[in-house]
């Protein structure tokens, strides 16, 4: 049996153990819906209207947000006091009117209608459109009370927090859960918050700690498990309007300090049983590995494991600090220790379930109270990480997702998980990279691609059979996770720059694309489901799948480039067959963004008052964006103390034009502020400009990257760099004052002819042999301009070879020419993925381009010649539930080779294969091998339990499935004809939904080959 983390055994005491506030414990009574309106009374903004013994409350709290609370009995209550809902303004006028079936109960912005037979609610616009209206009355049975409300034609809806694989598409039709379920997998529903909000133009929040069931159904019912409604409504033009109400009324999202939107790195080391005895100031030893290995890291918690203490936390803060990181602490059992521990250093809290215990109230106090005690006892902003938190929580903390198990289907379910939670307010939700447990080099890499544009992100490192810091996997995947935790680094002042808009609107980050383009159904479908929104300017498309070809990518109105090649699309359209080989994230920006950027950097406290503000500007139009600085550590911002620098660039909607950087000066101060910087410019225009001019003078040109990298000033434009970017550097220039940069004769982004640049693409799903010369297609498609002198060339590994460039003289507009190139890997190349890049160097409108695309081909090991044991082959890849799939052994525990003697019914086998539920093992067999055999079973070290499928697929069918497999069930014999099949996957699946003692062994697996 695989050993049950110890966290999931104190979550199920927990859950065990702590009742459901409002959990009902009598059989429920018959229903009871509100009757006839008996009495109606006003006092300013509060309006009281009684329906026989029940008595309803009305209270404006703002010209667009009211308060609407019933009680059967007559009695209000108010379980949650001052906790979540904070003190609010002055309220406004309000007024009212007997309308003769209904009063009406109005502000200056809307009215609420409360009709008298028998008492229901609806609200209207002062316009007269109608927002919302109750299709029956409230209604309520002694444990739980239900609003019901019609449900528009096309309406759509958003919400209830942090709700595991959804939230940023629409929950229309779909029924959600909001409550601690400990469950924090796909379907769980961590971090929920009793809010949601409709297209219609309303939100509405459920003030309360009992759990709900919503159902956006026809009618939509929303049901709190409690004998009391109470709910507030924020009437809003938009959903950002919306959240920016409920989060005034709840708390703004608070502002990290700038360590906390760096990577962080948790492990533990004292006490920890999976590594054997270390020292907290071990820990130091890792901090230089990320220096060692030049990645970021801001912080590191160094007890994350339950029973883990500290030592010599005084020794550690400074030593980490020296490394430049901050010391984060993982709280098991209280916070009592808090203010020393903040004292000597601790500058991030996480909590866990066995602190947060039952949720809710509990979970959100020790939020608020971890959050403030590092206030309380440092000048350092608060900063918190805690699952299964509540309403208000966005004030105080990281909305953290739990421990689960990196697999492609973690990373799939997760990417809706975070941008669907920003639609009720939580500005900061996030997942381990490639979880807590499982995982390969390739999933964490995938992983750690995407979530680097998270906000908030960290790595989990001792819960696993392997420490899972991002160098940890060697080449390529070191070199790629450093790459994308320095482009995370160096968009620090981006990201730095959207919490500060969270922190005054309630909006954060990443946002489902329904949130920025609400009038596109596509974005409220599942078209636009696995990816999301960085801000306005950034479109990620993770992959998801062990491929290297995303499809079904959706791009919403407007032009988009790809970051990497250049390429530019218009949409609305969806993109297929992208290539995305290891190291390549589908990332997309749209066209008018100016991204400022701090180059070069490996942590923020390399800034030296000298260093450069850089900008990335994709010209098109008028566009504009405002950089937010502060000290980035203390609380001064919330004195007044910041700085805000707003950028405008004004380019031709299309085509050719000048294009003007107009940077405004800095206006604000703060402690360590720059009152003179250089500045940096990459300008995305696809041709090269005449001149450039600062402030009406010119600026040098200069013809080659060598000569530009050494000057202090000038210009030069790299034709080979994503399809044509000028780049800019100026001197130190003043802060206080603006200045303009205008580039004479250039282009918006696109080029000065859109759409005549040509695009380069290789088929998907190459092999290549080791040391075996083979032929790759390279396809140019011109485009709405003729292409000529085109020069293909392909860049490979090291130690592969490739022929000499071929050469088109021309290629027709719209047409494709495919070019074919010899590759040679060397006879040692490693199996799996590698990476080529194809380049094309024509001209087209009289402008020599370049375009390049990075494309994957599969270099196989030579395929078997003989009958072959399965555990003896390469596995090209090798997915498993638990731990590593193990090679003449059975699966164990979570570390490798730490099985036993494979064992089925008795019988011991010396060959095969020890998996374990979900498994997937992928082999070469190159069309060679005939037959497959195996017995099958669950091994005999779990003692009749476990349940699973075995199946055996080759090149995408399925040739054979057992039936349900149990620890108590016959071996099963196994005899598969291949058929010629190139590539064989064996697979175990669970079949019951507890994958405890699912270990599936592959027998004896034996290939028949010629």
């Amino acid at each position: 049996m695989s050993a049950i983390p110890l966290i999931v055994l104190l979550g199920l005491l927990v859950a065990l153990l702590v009742p459901v506030p409002g959990t009902a414990h009598a059989a429920a009574a018959a229903d009871t819906t509100v009757g006839n309106l008996t009495g109606f009374s006003a006092a300013g903004p509060v309006y009281h209207l009684t329906a026989g013994q029940a008595e309803a409350r009305v209270t404006f709290v703002s010209g667009q947000t009211f308060r609407v609370e019933l009680a059967p009995d007559g009695k209000f209550s108010d379980p949650t006091g001052s906790d979540i809902v904070l003190p609010q303004g002055a309220a406004p006028a309000t007024r009212w009117r007997d309308a003769g079936d209904r009063y009406e109960l109005s502000t200056s912005q809307v009215t609420l209608r409360a009709y008298k037979s028998p008492l229901r609610f609806a609200l209207y616009r002062a316009d007269g459109t109608k927002v919302w209206a109750e299709s029956k009355g409230l209604t309520w049975n002694g444990t739980k009370t239900t609003q019901t409300l019609e449900r528009g034609a096309t309406e759509q809806f958003y919400g209830a927090g942090m709700q595991n694989g959804r939230g940023n598409t629409s929950h229309r039709g779909q029924t959600v859960e909001v409550g601690v379920d400990d469950n924090w997998n796909d379907g769980g529903h961590p971090n929920s918050v009793p809010f949601y909000l409709s297209t219609a133009g309303y939100g509405a929040f459920r003030n309360t700690y009992a759990p709900g069931t919503y159902a956006f159904t026809d009618p939509v019912a929303t049901t709190e498990q409690e004998n009391r409604f109470d709910a507030y409504y924020f009437a809003g033009p938009s959903a950002k309007d919306v959240i920016g109400q409920y989060t005034q009324l709840t708390g703004r999202p608070f502002l990290p300090p700038v360590y906390g939107l760096e990577v962080g790195d948790s492990d533990c080391y004292l006490h920890n049983a999976n590594r054997g005895e270390r020292h907290t100031l071990d820990s130091l030893k890792v901090a230089d590995d990320y220096v060692k290995n030049d990645m970021p890291n801001g912080w590191m918690l160094v007890n994350d494991g339950y029973g883990c203490g500290y030592e010599n936390l005084p020794q550690t803060s400074a030593g980490l600090q020296d490394r430049k990181m901050k010391t984060g602490l993982w709280t098991e059992d209280g916070i009592d220790k808090l203010a020393d521990q903040v004292k000597a250093g601790q500058r991030i809290a996480k909590l866990d379930v066995a602190w947060v215990g039952g949720g809710y109230k509990f979970a959100l106090d020790g939020c608020k109270d971890a959050y403030q005690g590092i206030e309380d006892n440092s000048d350092a902003r608060g900063f918190t990480w805690a699952p299964e938190s509540w309403s208000g929580a966005q004030r105080c903390g990281v909305q953290w997702s739990g421990d689960q198990s990196g697999s492609w289907e973690y990373i799939r379910w997760q990417i809706p998980t975070y941008a669907g939670a920003t639609m009720s307010g939580l500005a900061y939700t996030s997942g381990d990279i490639d979880g807590i447990f499982g995982g390969s080099p390739k999933t964490y890499t995938r992983d750690l691609e995407w979530k680097s544009f998270l906000p908030a992100v960290m790595t989990m490192d001792g819960w696993a059979a392997n420490d899972k810091q991002p160098y940890q996997y060697g080449e390529p995947y070191t070199s790629i996770n450093r790459q994308y935790l320095k482009l995370k680094e160096s968009l620090l002042p981006y990201t730095y720059s959207y919490s500060a808009e969270a922190n005054r609107t309630g909006v954060g980050q990443v946002r489902p694309l329904a949130l920025e383009y609400p009038n596109d159904p596509k974005a409220a479908s599942d078209a636009a489901k696995y990816e999301f929104l960085s801000g306005e300017d950034f479109l990620v498309a993770p992959v998801y799948q062990d491929t290297a070809v995303r499809d079904g990518i959706y791009l919403p109105k407007g032009t988009w480039t790809d970051y990497w090649s250049g390429r530019v699309y218009q949409g609305p359209t969806t993109v297929n067959g992208y290539n995305a080989p290891l190291g390549t994230l589908p990332l997309f920006v749209k066209a008018g963004a100016a991204v400022p950027m701090w180059p070069g950097i490996r942590s923020y406290q390399d800034r030296t008052p000298s260093s450069p503000v850089a900008w990335d500007v994709y010209p098109q139009g008028t566009s504009s964006f405002t950089l937010y600085e502060d000290d980035g550590v203390t609380r001064q911002s919330r004195a007044g103390k910041y700085a805000q620098q707003k950028v405008t660039v004004k380019a031709p909607s299309s085509g050719a034009g000048d294009v003007t950087v107009d940077v405004g000066a800095s206006n604000g101060t703060f402690q360590g502020k720059q009152t003179a910087r250089p500045y940096q410019f990459t300008v995305h225009t696809g041709d090269a400009p005449a001149g450039l001019l600062l402030d009406g003078a010119a600026l040098p040109k200069y013809t080659s990257k060598a000569a530009f990298d050494a000057a202090s000033r000038g210009w030069w434009f790299d034709a080979a760099d994503r399809g044509g970017v000028v780049q800019v550097k100026t001197q130190s220039l003043s802060t206080a004052k603006a200045f303009s940069l205008r580039l004479l004769g250039a282009s918006a982004l696109g080029g000065k002819a859109p759409g005549s640049t040509a695009v380069v693409s290789s088929p998907p799903a190459q092999e290549v042999g080791a040391g075996v010369p083979a032929t790759v297609p390279v396809d140019v498609t011109a485009g709405s301009k003729d292409a000529t002198s085109v020069q293909v060339t392909l860049k490979a590994p090291a130690g592969w070879s490739v022929t000499a460039p071929a050469v088109v003289g021309r290629i027709a507009a719209g047409t494709t020419r495919r070019v074919q190139v010899t590759v040679t890997p060397p006879q040692n190349a490693a199996p799996g993925e590698a990476v080529l890049t194809a380049s094309a160097a024509y001209r087209t409108t009289g402008q020599a381009r370049v375009t390049a695309q990075p494309f994957a081909v599969s270099a196989m090991p030579p395929p078997p010649v003989a009958d072959t044991w399965a555990s003896d082959m390469v596995w090209l890849s090798e997915g498993n539930g638990y731990g590593p799939p193990e090679r003449d052994r059975s699966n164990g525990e979570s570390g490798a080779e730490d099985g036993h003697p494979i064992t089925l019914a008795g019988t011991v086998y010396p060959k095969g294969i020890g998996a374990h539920a979900d498994s997937d093992i992928e082999l070469y067999t190159g069309g060679r091998c005939t037959r497959f055999t195996a017995d099958a079973g669950i091994d005999d070290e779990i003692n009749g339990y476990g349940e699973v499928a075995f199946s055996v697929e080759a090149d995408g069918k399925v040739l054979w499935t057992s039936p349900k497999v149990t620890g108590a069930s016959a071996t099963v014999p196994v005899d598969v004809p291949l058929g010629g099949a190139r590539h064989v996957h064996l697979k175990i699946t669970d079949t019951n939904g507890s994958k405890s003692g699912d270990h599936g062994d592959w027998a004896a697996a034996k290939f028949s080959c010629a």
